[in-house]
């Protein structure tokens, strides 16, 4: 449809009021259906019309109008580099299109962060076209710089499902001008008032009034984070404690209310501790040393399931039917390379080693090339030879004969790799979620794996693990979900061939049986995967209140699963429709094999990039500290500033630690869908974990046993954001201690 007159709604994801450019300073990327000079198309698999005019957009007429298959993307590159350029600003139409736009260095080999359109509008429409504006300086969704780089190159990239949509009045801007702006202003613990701004603001209009009265300010601080250097916070301390009641704060022209609660009754008792196991604190795949630095990783994983296929004499390794069956080079210069800067970083490591019969002979071949399988559903948008081994039906391919593909892998060719090695790994898993290999590696395994297939290779390579490195720890079997903790592939035939015993409770009796035969303990952790199983891909207010829920599966005996697990769970275990997952799990292990340890090496919040997720994470991290988890890995890279990396950085990040052992927590009322609380110490000193999962209520609490004085405070999201906040306040009083909504706090005694 074309339309005759423009209409523009300006989106400005730069928390900015005003934006004012330098006249004939800019640079066209594109406008009057062409690039401008110098401009490259670096696009693939897209449809793109440079003078499409469907949708008409000021003066030319003329649009670029994109379809781009999944993950395909319209792609523009000019050598001359624009890292002096302050922002980048377009027009957009489509029908909210799944796009990410990426800033890339070509020059430097560099990628900045993709920021889905998502996190810059969400009303983007196809009748009309909507202007965004990028601060290079406040990248949309992390608030962090875009860093420094030759940038030459621009991408709008297509998610899964591919995207259509139309772009125009593509610019560089030399200049964004920010107008001062108070962005909110909340209660935190006894008696401040935490303020987050923008740009040069005038604190001296801050005032407070608590039940009527005005309270008094008797001194402030601000921090800028390093890492997000946009916005800043201001810590204004009252002369006096907050107390139940409505609090208001004005700002500026802004006025911020809020009605504090009664307090929640708790008690923590230090006295009553238990050990808290640091491992539990682990990533996969850290991005580098200032990561693991940063976020206070403490043990990392090689996992997933392309190291299943990983050649550690070549460094190649293949995703099977997570990437098109293809063979590739390994990233982070191979296993014992990446063992070397990850251990240099201050992290033990979880190295997982191959147990099928196969892994990859080179970093080019793939298994169903459309020369020969030409009926595939589907085919690799950057090499269309390269298809999913699947039928338009769902049916797969025959497969093909695996050396086309691979070279043999076995116990022999383990234990030479794992004695060469010149980093030597804290904990081994053996292979990663085999027991789905018949799907996610179905071109050289494509028979379902049995119980007995199962353990066998455990056992095999566990033996040749403990041979080749002396005093090394085995997790095993790094089981991928609730569904076959119980079973296999093959089903339950399987089960009843097995006396009706569920398969990780004959895995452990097993282990147990082989410990007795081989003389050694051949399995030190009981390894598995936990996600989630209700759906929360809505991501609206309810799927979020779920959410925020779901940690309750970790742990509580009363909680009914909100998925299909609570009503038709499959299995033979007492309370089927409760995961209580850690206390299920131990009580197994100490019917089974007693002494063996609990590892989580993959589990994930469900919404990395939303501030719950954040929620759901330091939720997890305090309950795996409770209940004794042994060793945890997220999956899979939490982002830095992103909500969950702030999670991590929360408990652990820049060596300021949660603790090393839990101390007691007490509640009158505990109600663990809304809120939980956290302590722990740490050479003696108090620790506290506060998290309120309201989205708007503050929640005030009454402590007994936590001393006042002085505080070290991190927290992230509420009215704040997403940003690592920090200072050190005086917590006045114990019994009215604030928290806002969508928020956790982190207290360490000084």
């Amino acid at each position: 449809m074309r339309i005759g007159s423009r209409f523009i709604k300006l989106v400005a994801f730069v928390l900015a009021a005003a934006i004012t450019r330098v006249a004939g300073a800019d640079i066209d990327v594109y406008t009057d259906a062409n690039l401008s000079t110098g401009w490259q198309n670096w696009s693939w698999s897209s449809t793109i019309d440079f003078a499409a005019t469907d949708v008409v957009s000021g003066s030319s007429g003329s649009s670029i109008s994109v379809t781009s298959d999944a993950w395909a993307a319209l792609s523009l590159y000019n050598p001359d580099n624009f890292k002096a350029y302050a922002g980048l600003k377009f027009d957009v139409a489509g029908d909210q299109p799944d796009i990410s736009i990426t800033i890339q260095s070509v020059a430097d080999t560099v990628d900045g962060p993709a920021i889905p359109l998502s996190a810059i509008s969400k009303t983007v429409t196809s009748g009309a076209f909507t202007t965004v504006l990028i601060d290079f300086s406040n990248l949309p969704g992390s608030g962090s710089p875009l860093g420094d780089a030759n940038w030459d190159r621009i991408t709008v990239q297509a998610g899964a499902n591919g995207a259509t949509y139309h772009i125009d009045n593509i610019v560089l801007v030399e200049e964004i001008v920010v107008t001062p702006e108070f962005l909110s202003a909340e209660p935190l613990a006894s008696n401040v008032v935490a303020v987050t701004t923008k740009g040069e603001v005038d604190l001296s209009t801050v005032q407070v009034t608590l039940n009527g009265s005005p309270t008094k300010v008797s001194g402030h601080t601000t921090y800028v984070p390093p890492d997000t250097p946009a916005l800043s916070i201001t810590y204004f301390t009252l002369a006096s404690n907050f107390a139940a009641g409505n609090l208001t704060i004005t700002a500026g022209e802004k006025s911020f209310s809020y009605a504090l609660p009664k307090v929640l009754y708790g008690s923590i008792v230090q006295s009553v501790s238990t050990p808290i196991n640091p491992h539990i604190y682990g990533v996969n795949f850290p991005t580098g040393p200032d990561y693991i630095e940063h976020l206070g990783v403490t043990i990392s994983r090689w996992g997933g399931n392309a190291v299943t296929a990983y050649n550690p004499f070549g460094d190649f390794t293949n995703a099977g039917n997570d990437w098109y069956f293809e063979n590739r080079n390994a990233g982070d210069g191979g296993a014992d390379g990446w063992m070397e800067w990850v251990h240099g970083a201050g992290s033990d490591s979880l190295l997982t080693i191959p147990a099928l019969d196969w892994v990859s002979k080179d970093n080019t071949s793939y298994s169903y090339p459309k020369t020969l399988y030409p009926d595939q559903a589907g085919f690799d948008p950057y090499k269309a030879d390269a298809g999913n081994g699947k039928f338009s039906d769902g049916s797969w391919v025959s497969p093909p004969d695996p050396t086309t593909v691979y070279t043999p892998w076995n116990t022999t060719l383990a234990q030479k790799w794992l004695k060469g090695l010149k980093n030597k790994p804290t904990i081994v898993t053996i292979d990663n979620e085999i027991e789905i290999a018949s799907s996610t590696h179905q071109d050289m395994h494509p028979l379902n794996i049995d119980y007995d297939e199962e353990l066998d290779r455990v056992v095999r390579f566990a033996t040749a693990a403990k041979q080749a490195l002396p005093g090394v720890k085995v997790a095993a079997p790094s089981t991928c979900s609730w569904w076959f903790y119980w079973t296999s592939t093959v089903g339950w035939d399987d089960t009843a061939a097995h006396d009706n015993i569920d398969f990780l409770p004959w895995f452990l009796s097993q282990m147990k049986k082989a410990e007795a035969k081989a003389g050694q303990r051949l399995l030190d952790y009981l390894d598995i995967h936990y996600y989630f199983q209700p759906d929360t891909s809505a991501n609206d207010d309810n799927a979020k209140a779920l959410r925020l829920r779901m940690t309750r599966s970790l742990w509580d005996k009363s909680y009914v699963d909100e998925s299909w697990v609570g009503t038709d769970p499959q299995n033979h275990q007492w309370d089927p429709d409760t995961v209580q997952l850690i206390p299920r799990f131990k009580t197994l292990i100490d019917i089974n094999y007693p002494g063996t340890k609990l590892s989580i090496s993959e589990w994930s919040s469900t919404a990395d990039g939303d501030i719950t997720g954040g929620l759901v994470t330091a939720d997890a991290l305090g309950i795996y500290g409770r209940y004794g988890v042994d060793a945890a890995t997220y999956w899979a890279t939490p982002g830095e500033q992103a909500p969950v990396g702030l999670a991590y950085w929360l408990y652990r990040g820049y060596g300021t630690y949660f603790g090393d052992k839990t101390a007691q927590v007490n509640l009158a009322n505990p109600d663990p869908s809304t809120w939980s609380v956290f302590a722990g110490t740490d050479n003696n000193k108090l620790t506290l974990v506060v998290i309120n999962k309201n989205p708007n209520k503050a929640l005030s609490f009454d402590l007994s046993n936590v001393p006042t004085g002085k505080y070290f405070v991190r927290h992230f999201g509420g009215g704040a954001g997403v940003a690592k906040w920090q200072t050190t306040m005086t917590l006045t009083t114990s019994s009215f201690i604030v928290v806002p909504g969508y928020t956790a706090v982190f207290l360490k005694q000084q």
